[in-house]
């Protein structure tokens, strides 16, 4: 058993990696100042798990003595690093705030892990480093040139981690994917943002009543005319984590992957398929495109595949919807719901 520490397990991606960690026999510290994430998610996994094995210490990576305080006494054999600001349009307006958080953050972790003497870093990062592909799908070796802060402030600490590698000895993992998606299949965790801005659960809060969806554009070159986008199911995310962390304990070097659910959704058939699910129409309108809005963005899983075993194994649009819809239902107000 090996204690790991995760910073920003209390949201969506990372509490779903907490559960999967739990679930391979880890000890869990947790690392979350829970301004995105959700003290009701960590209790919910703390409380299907042997005593002791996840628990929740609050606190921001903004916090340079904090951070150090919680690796030093955790003494964690790695890090895995979800904590960040990630709303794109956000990031356009408060670039400042992005560069710190997810900058200046990542740095006081990193640099307690070296302080402390832990070698193995998980990176979440994203697929938005990649900016406007030039084909797709995309694998690592596409040009990273991001279009936004957020992408910028992910791909700074890509670039700075080769570095701290060769000076502290932090071995590490980049993993980038574009949009995780649907919820736990036991129904223990879900999504839940606010605001929120994602597709899914936005279409999902239309057909249950709430504002209709507005779609950007309906005049691409694909072949229904609306944006296609890849999704990969927020419990295979957490495999891929679980995957690339014991490539490192096996001695594995660092490397970055890309993590594609597949050949992409388009914006019609994600609203199609909740209409399915929920057994009624989505109510949506047409609006005008979004700047710097690509038609197609797919990234590629084959390095994925062959390095860490990785395949998506929930990540058709089916499953995905399936999983998404029974959590919103069971969940109409996030963690602040009582199951039904």
């Amino acid at each position: 058993m090996s204690v790991v520490l995760v910073t920003g397990g209390a949201g969506y991606v990372g509490s779903h990696t907490v559960k999967a960690l739990a679930a391979r026999g880890d000890e869990v510290v947790v690392y979350d100042n829970l301004s995105g994430g959700h003290a009701e998610a960590v209790e919910r996994i703390a409380a299907g798990a042997p005593p002791a094995r996840v628990r929740l210490v609050e606190g921001d990576i903004a916090d340079a003595g904090a951070v150090a305080r919680a690796i030093r006494e955790a003494r964690p054999a790695a890090v895995l690093h979800f904590a960040a600001r990630l709303l794109v349009g956000e990031s356009v307006r408060e670039p400042i705030g992005y560069y710190h958080a997810n900058v200046t953050g990542t740095m006081h972790v990193l640099s307690a892990m070296a302080e402390s003497g832990v070698l193995r870093f998980v990176f979440s990062s994203t697929a938005a480093t990649f900016g406007e592909p030039d084909a797709v799908p995309i694998d690592e070796t596409h040009p990273q040139r991001p279009i936004n802060a957020y992408g910028e402030t992910k791909l700074a600490i890509e670039r700075a981690l080769p570095h701290v590698e060769r000076a502290a000895g932090i071995r590490f993992a980049i993993l980038r994917y574009f949009n995780a998606a649907g919820a736990d299949p036991d129904g223990l965790l879900g999504e839940d943002h606010e605001p929120e801005e994602h597709l899914i659960p936005l279409a999902i809060r239309a057909a249950n009543g709430g504002p209709p969806l507005t779609v950007f554009g309906d005049d691409y070159d694909t072949p229904d005319g609306t944006c296609v986008r890849d999704y990969v199911h927020v419990s295979d995310l957490a495999d891929a984590h679980l995957a690339a962390l014991a490539r490192l304990e096996a001695g594995g070097a660092s490397a970055a992957y890309n993590l594609g659910g597949g050949d992409g959704v388009s914006v019609r058939q994600v609203i199609d398929g909740v209409a399915r699910v929920a057994g009624r129409e989505v109510p949506h309108r047409i609006g005008a495109r979004r700047a710097g809005d690509p038609a197609r963005l797919v990234a590629s899983n084959a390095r994925a595949r062959a390095e860490l075993d990785w395949t998506p194994r929930r990540s058709s649009l089916a499953a995905i919807l399936e999983t998404a819809w029974r959590w919103h239902h069971a969940h109409p107000r996030g963690y602040r719901s009582t199951p039904r």
